[in-house]
């Protein structure tokens, strides 16, 4: 039987320089996403690569005194390098430098200019560098960038114009007929309230100040913007042709299952891009799926401030694997996530060698210890196993129910809470008890054999998030791992008279919090060294030159009305145990408690909490943080200095009482 094609895409990454462990989540993201396609069966595409022509790109390599073509070359590299470090299975690594892709581009500008959809006029207006944007002065009154709070240059040049409104109407009937277009809903919602229910502009798509890209063929003083250059690497990468003739990928994986890109880049693949492929009479993908950010311990990382998170620099710490569980395991569906050196460490630590890498090595010795290594299910069950049982056979379907909506973080949680489960039925059975009494040996082996089983189908299922590691597990076990038709309920990975091995490769062995420290500080004092010599001392800036704020997308007077604040009292407050950063609070609001985890241990301690009226948002969404339900959320405001204040009110109201 043909298996079915799947196509998955990240956004390309610009070629500017190294990428921080925010760009690489992205595609270790997709590369599990790809792997799980291919475990359950698919036929699967996975393309990656880099956007590398602009003017940021021609004036930084004017700065080191190297061609735009060297100085891609050169970052291209870099980055290929990066994402090759992480274990990625990708199909193509595109680069918009490319031959293939840039004739397509300059036949797609052509077209649309021929079909009337493009044409020439002049720009006059506010233009932002590196966000590679073009502003009108309504947009941006105070000459700051809209999106990232750099100064705009004023900028006036003859350009090229798409007619986004033509289209307009037709995607907005699309998103309307099709909710998963655009996933998460928020994402969706935002894109038709704030951008194309208002009305489109219409859209930059040439540029005569930079020679940097790639020429308009009919007319060389222009190179095609980074729109429709960029964005048609997802179609040019499959061997798209605009005379019919597209090479055979194009006509078996197009459209693509999933853009997988950052949020803050929504904009252009839910708008822009869409209507480009309207005009081109292609079909639009069918899904976009915008992920939140991992922002490091609560703020953006800056290679000017030195505080930047490299892929490579934890991997060298905490292995391949590790880095891969952390960032999709901590960042939530629609929530940023967040990292720090000490919580990966803490992770690493918790969850990778105690959790599983100690229960593999226990099961295994206990195996050779007690039977010469040999799994050997007795069918003598008691009630414990009955439970274990279930677990597993739920993990199995668990994990494919959440991996259908790209719930990576909640997939990877079910197939933890199998291993969690796993050490509670070593405590149940007490192994080692059993073992004193050769009357109980049938017992203690269908123990190690249910043991054994629900560890290789946890690693089984873990295979598309940690593929070393779940390799490792089955090498120990001298199972093979299955796909998700032979997970066809307990028992169908281990067969009986299986032999362990003898010494098994160690996962993951617990790190001193000291040591580890130690070499963290060596990293991250190279980096800060790094970013004085290059930007200067961010500190030493003058006070009346502080950055502009930036802002969240305009809300309407509705939207606020859907946002719940009350006044809450605090009743009692622990920490989490889990997590370094996290208070739980038990909130009085009215009649109700409210279950509350909020991120500030470092500015307060328990005992300061309790009795305290805080404003608290209640009708946010529960989640779990650090494997707590949270249900709301305490408003707080942050100091320069990280630390937070809570917002109390100024005379005492009673909990429960609205704020508006």
């Amino acid at each position: 039987m043909e298996k079915k094609p799947y196509y998955i895409t990240t956004a390309i990454a610009y070629a500017s320089g190294k990428p921080h462990i925010g760009n690489t989540y992205e595609i270790i993201l997709a590369d599990a996403i790809a792997r799980f396609k291919r475990m359950q069966g698919y036929d699967v595409r996975f393309q990656t690569g880099t956007d590398e022509h602009g003017q940021k790109i021609e004036e930084k390599a004017k700065a080191k005194g190297m061609t735009p073509q060297a100085f891609v070359d050169e970052t291209a590299g870099e980055i290929k390098r990066v994402f090759d470090g992480m274990n990625l299975s990708y199909d193509r690594f595109i680069r918009t430098t490319d031959a293939d892709h840039e004739a397509t581009v300059q036949k797609i500008f052509k077209k649309l200019y021929e079909k009337g959809d493009i044409y020439k006029d002049s720009y006059v207006g506010l233009y932002c560098v590196p966000d590679e944007a073009f502003f009108t002065q309504s947009q941006a009154p105070d000459g700051i960038c809209p999106d990232c709070g750099r100064p705009l240059v004023k900028a006036n040049e003859e350009a090229y114009f798409f007619k986004m409104s033509k289209y307009a109407p037709r995607l907005i009937e699309h998103i309307e007929k099709h909710p998963e277009f655009i996933q998460p809903e928020s994402r969706r919602n935002e894109m038709l309230n704030n951008f194309l229910r208002p009305g489109l502009q219409d859209l930059c798509v040439s540029r005569t100040s930079f020679k940097w890209g790639v020429p308009v063929d009919f007319d060389p003083r222009h190179v095609v913007y980074v729109w429709i250059d960029a964005l048609s690497n997802y179609i040019t990468g499959l061997g798209y042709q605009l005379d019919g003739e597209s090479d055979a990928l194009y006509q078996k994986y197009w459209p693509a299952d999933v853009h997988l890109i950052g949020k803050d880049i929504l904009r252009f693949h839910t708008i822009y891009w869409p209507i480009m492929l309207m005009a081109l009479d292609v079909p639009l993908p069918k899904q976009v799926f915008g992920h939140p950010w991992l922002i490091q311990g609560g703020e953006k990382m800056s290679k000017s401030r030195g505080n930047v998170i490299y892929a490579d620099d934890l991997a060298s710490i905490f292995g391949v694997d590790a880095v891969r569980y952390f960032v999709m395991h901590e960042t939530p569906f629609e929530n940023d996530g967040n990292i720090t050196w000490d919580l990966v460490l803490e992770r690493f630590n918790s969850d990778l060698a105690n959790t599983l890498g100690n229960l593999v090595s226990r099961t295994v010795s206990m195996s050779n210890k007690y039977f010469g290594g040999t799994v050997e299910n007795k069918r003598v069950n008691i009630d414990p196993d009955d439970d274990l049982i279930a677990t597993a056979n739920h993990a199995v379907e668990a994990v494919q129910t959440k991996m259908e909506t790209l719930h990576v973080a909640d997939a990877i949680t079910e197939i933890f809470n199998l291993f969690k489960r796993c050490n509670k039925y070593i405590d149940e059975t007490t192994p080692w008890i059993l073992a004193k009494d050769e009357a109980n040996f049938d017992r203690l082996a269908t123990v190690l054999y249910n043991l054994s089983e629900g560890i290789m189908t946890g690693a089984s299922l873990l295979k598309p998030f940690m593929p070393e590691t779940a390799d490792k597990i089955a090498a120990a076990f001298n199972v093979a791992l299955k796909d998700f038709e032979g997970l066809t309920g307990f028992g169908a990975v281990v067969g009986n008279g299986t032999k362990v091995v003898e010494k098994p490769e160690m996962l993951f062995a617990r790190l001193d919090e000291k040591e580890t420290m130690e070499k963290v500080n060596v990293i991250m004092s190279a980096q800060r060294e790094a970013a004085l010599k290059e930007y200067g001392n961010p500190d030493e800036e003058k006070e009346e030159e502080e950055a502009p704020l930036t802002h969240k997308p305009e809300i309407t007077f509705e939207d606020f009305g859907t946002m719940e604040f009350r006044v809450g009292e605090i009743l009692s407050c622990e920490a989490v145990e889990k997590s370094k950063k996290l208070l739980c609070s038990q909130v009085k609001i009215g009649s109700e408690v409210k279950q509350i985890v909020s991120g500030i241990r470092a500015s307060y301690s328990p005992e300061e909490m309790v009795g305290k009226k805080v404003m608290v948002l209640v009708n946010l969404k529960p989640a779990k943080l650090a494997g707590v339900l949270s249900e709301g959320m305490i408003l707080c405001a942050e100091g320069e200095d990280g630390k937070v204040v809570l917002m109390t009110a100024e005379s005492d109201v009673k909990d429960g009482a609205t704020i508006a």
